[in-house]
């Protein structure tokens, strides 16, 4: 046996390998320089990537391929935007007469034109970034008011933005929540406000016709500090509100009073960038909401999130006074940018 293991024996260094050839080191200088050359191109591509404007629309990117290939000069071309189709389709660049001096369409409400121009001056001082649908929205504003249609903001539109007549609990559900469980204390505010009488005098504010009564704690996104010091526990809850609009013309919060027999007729709201929420303090059951053909009731101690910029009625056919606390909401299908550009562009134009 010791034999047989002995003929069986055998070393390492005596095996012959072919040579290895066409592999080279990690660390040899060939494959050091290559990586290199490698990074350095990759790093040139990200800056150029970065560098060059992007093309905003296919308009845009024609109207460069045109000027770029010394195309015969006309006034069309010349122009910083294509003009307008007679089909409403228009090619036009969202930001390019945000950045110029462009011709603002004819047809616009003067409330329009001011929003426009203080959004030109937002995206000189700021940034232009994220503001195309505004810049659109603005342009064709005048369209929207001219259209007949279930919705139809008259102050300002933004488009591609989805909306319904009624959202979920879910699209706010933290503020949502928050009220809900403040009702017994706002509820406490209310009467106590109620008790001492409904007058201009104290605090209270006509709105509409047939003795609605407004108790208002934020008026056109200004502080009513008088109403506020009446109501400290509801002045509190609405600054702990994460998407309460407290900071333009678009957002108001307060009570709100409708008599026996009231009924409002069709009306829209200023815009689509804001929701109401309606906390029920004290619903009656025969009071209704219609927004967007979509009929619902209130009900004590809970919200209901609806967008006002739709077609909407109210009836209350019952006995007893409807009290709703309502407070006004960013849309929560908007980046904070927007919110901020609407709220720069309303404190210029108020």
């Amino acid at each position: 046996m010791c034999g047989c293991y002995g003929r069986m024996w055998w070393s390492l260094e005596q095996l012959s390998l072919p040579p290895v050839t066409g592999l080279l080191s990690l660390s040899s200088p060939p494959v050091t320089g290559l990586l290199w050359s490698l990074l350095l191109l990759f790093l040139w591509y990200c800056y150029r990537l970065g560098s060059e404007p992007a093309p905003y629309s296919r308009g845009h990117a024609l109207s460069r391929q045109t000027s770029s290939a010394e195309t015969r000069p006309s006034a069309q071309a010349s122009a910083p935007i294509t003009m307008e189709t007679s089909d409403g389709q228009g090619a036009e660049t969202y930001l390019a007469p945000v950045l110029s001096h462009a011709p603002f369409p004819a047809g616009a409400s003067p409330g329009s034109r001011k929003l426009y121009e203080a959004l030109q001056g937002y995206a000189k001082r700021y940034s232009w970034a994220g503001m195309g649908r505004i810049h659109k929205g603005l342009r064709h504003q005048s369209r929207v008011n001219e259209r007949v249609s279930i919705q139809k903001p008259h102050l300002f539109y933004l488009p591609d933005v989805p909306s319904v007549p009624f959202f979920p609990r879910d699209a706010h559900r933290h503020d949502i929540e928050l009220l809900e469980a403040s009702y017994p204390r706002i509820l406490q505010e209310f009467q106590a406000v109620y008790q001492r009488g409904v007058d201009p005098k104290l605090g209270w504010m006509y709105q509409g016709p047939k003795g609605q009564m407004v108790f208002p704690l934020y008026n056109a996104g200004v502080c009513v500090a008088g109403n506020c010091r009446v109501c400290p526990y509801s002045y509190r809850v609405l600054l702990s509100l994460r998407t309460f609009i407290n900071s333009n013309a678009l957002g108001s919060a307060g009570f709100w009073l409708l008599p026996p027999g009231t009924c409002l007729g069709g009306a829209y709201g200023p815009t689509n960038t804001r929701l109401r929420c309606h906390l029920g303090l004290q619903t009656p059951p025969q009071c209704e909401l219609v927004v967007g053909g979509e009929p619902q009731c209130w009900s004590e101690g809970h919200c209901l999130l609806l967008d006002d910029s739709f077609l909407h009625t109210i009836s209350h056919n019952d006995e007893g006074v409807c009290v709703i606390f309502s407070v006004d909401l960013w849309h929560n299908n908007i980046y904070v940018c927007v919110c901020v550009c609407v709220c720069v562009c309303m404190r210029v134009c108020v």
